[in-house]
């Protein structure tokens, strides 16, 4: 547990120096409350035993002042830090994912992912707001106790062993929590898949009338949250309540040494009750930060275990050179999914430079798996892919693919603008240049009679336009970048044949002059590839037209 939060820790070190401002003005503030109640505690104490303590009492009307800026400083600079560093952990899961899945989450479902971006992430606040704050700003109050009340040593130990105990709560606390805690956190990530996975599939749910199980499903995931936040709850309340006892022990370990002193050290008990009181403001929130901590470490423990899952192709500890030729290469390729069952066993292909191949085959028999490994999305387990001579396995990943543009089967069209959706491919480019793209593939037309032209929305999934249209914005940012390969698997998959036909004929025009490969179970026809290659038994043959 605490392994992962060190690692958590450590994330959040160029955030440092906002952290440790946090801290302080944590800790100040904390110790704002120690001054004004040891100048009360002092200002009694002297009028008890002097009938004084008038300039105690006059050196509280800063104090007062003083007290509530540092509360609101505190919070705006430990939030702030706490943002900060919550967003710099996102950036950083965001790109360990993309490395890690470059072919997409697979049997990580949506909504699980979507429960570790923002409900995992936002979990390990808890580190930081509700356990290291609190801890500090207490730490720093019993120390100032015991300094206080140093000259009576029995005093001092009266009140501040009871608060020190206190400090310690938390550690034990989140140890025993931690089961909980990674039950709560396992609890939250099945309710985010089973609300959002039906929903995803809405029209598969409700065609199958299932939605009521669905609905079931979501119940019994709830409830089962439920259960596991309660018995979180209960360790927190524990933790709450044991606190307070230990407060209250230092409050009569106050009253216990007045009692045994006598009038004699009167002055020096009410100084120590007011001590007391002001450190209990501050260990207030300390026991409860072991549930924090175990939170936070159940969270983290789930954003590691995704993030740190090996990348499917590792990056050239040394790079090679951009090779000034695009012709492609792949020579004895050997591939499986399962290693034991090779998907492609031999694979030889001479891609050209300029050269258009349709390469055919039916489903399964492994042609969006040679789209993969030409996209470095999956690694050969034998053989050689080169570019321009050079193996592809030497080139970074985003070398190869700045001359590689890719149209896949699943292209999703995102919930933005149809400039934004273009912009991806090449976000630089000029308005020009879109539209360049657009009348490539027919939907400049279409777009400029819409009032908001480029900035027009294109919906969750391109549920602005139809199906076709979808696909030619996809294939516009394809188009977009100036790579000379230009790879097309299943373009067409999903659209009625009409429709196909009609892109087929659009992608035709718009692709010439580049290296085309295009992928696709069957020609209807309108196609004019240079070569046409059927892919059986996992190699390449020459198939008729």
């Amino acid at each position: 547990m605490f392994a992962d939060l060190r690692r958590v820790w450590e994330l959040w070190q160029p955030r440092g120096n906002w952290l440790v401002v946090g801290i302080l003005v944590a800790i100040a503030s904390a110790l704002s409350a120690v001054a004004l109640l040891a100048l009360a505690g002092k200002g009694v104490a002297l009028g008890v035993a002097a009938g004084g303590g008038a300039i105690a009492i006059l050196l509280l009307r800063p104090l007062m002042l003083l007290r509530p800026a540092l509360r609101w400083a505190e919070r705006m600079a430990s939030h702030e830090a706490a943002f900060r560093a919550l967003a710099d952990t996102r950036v950083w899961f965001f790109r360990r994912i993309a490395e890690r899945r470059p072919a997409g989450l697979g049997l990580t479902s949506a909504g699980d992912a979507r429960g570790r971006f923002v409900a995992d992430i936002e979990a390990l606040d808890g580190l930081y707001l509700r356990a290291v704050l609190p801890a500090a700003a207490a730490a720093a109050v019993v120390l100032a106790v015991a300094i206080l009340l140093g000259a009576q040593p029995w005093l001092a130990a009266a009140v501040t062993l009871p608060l020190a105990a206190a400090l310690l709560l938390p550690i034990w606390l989140a140890r025993d929590a931690a089961t909980s805690a990674v039950a709560v956190a396992t609890a939250r990530g099945a309710v985010n898949r089973m609300a959002l996975d039906p929903l995803m599939g809405l029209p598969e749910t409700l065609s199958a009338n299932a939605e009521g199980r669905a609905a079931g499903r979501l119940a019994a995931a709830t409830s089962q949250m439920h259960l596991a936040e309660a018995r979180l709850a209960r360790r927190s309340a524990i933790g709450g309540a044991s606190g307070f006892f230990l407060a209250q022990l230092a409050l009569i370990g106050a009253l216990g040494w007045a009692l045994a002193t006598g009038s004699a050290g009167g002055g020096l008990a009410v100084l120590g009750l007011f001590m007391a009181l002001a450190a209990a403001e501050a260990l207030g929130l300390v026991p409860r930060a072991g549930s924090a901590l175990a939170g936070a470490a159940a969270a983290a423990s789930r954003l590691f275990a995704l993030a740190d899952q090996p990348a499917p192709v590792a990056e050239p500890v040394v790079p090679a050179a951009c090779p000034a030729g695009h012709g492609l290469r792949i020579e004895g390729l050997r591939f499986g999914w399962d290693a034991d069952r090779p998907v492609l066993d031999g694979l030889e292909l001479d891609w050209r430079e300029g050269e258009r191949i349709a390469l055919l085959g039916p489903s399964g028999a492994g042609k969006s798996t040679i789209a993969q490994l030409l996209l470095k999305l999956a690694a050969p387990q034998a053989g050689r892919i080169s570019l321009g001579g050079v193996d592809i396995a030497d080139l970074p990943a985003s070398t190869l693919r700045g001359r590689i543009a890719a149209l896949t089967q699943d292209a999703r069209i995102f919930d933005a603008s149809v400039a934004e959706n273009l912009r991806i491919a090449a976000p630089e480019a000029p308005d020009a240049a879109l539209w360049r793209v657009l009348a490539q593939v027919g939907m400049a037309e279409l777009l400029r009679a819409l009032p908001d032209g480029l900035d027009t929305p294109c919906g969750e999934g391109g549920a602005r336009f139809s199906g076709g249209q979808a696909r030619r914005i996809a294939l516009a940012r394809a188009l977009l970048p100036a790579a000379p390969l230009l790879l097309l698997d299943e373009p067409t998959s999903g659209l009625d044949a009409e429709t196909e036909r009609a892109f087929l004929e659009t992608l035709e025009l718009a692709t010439r002059g580049r290296s085309v490969l295009l992928i696709t179970h069957r020609l209807v026809g309108v196609e004019q590839p240079d070569r046409v290659l059927r892919l059986a038994g996992g190699r390449l043959l020459p198939a008729m037209a």
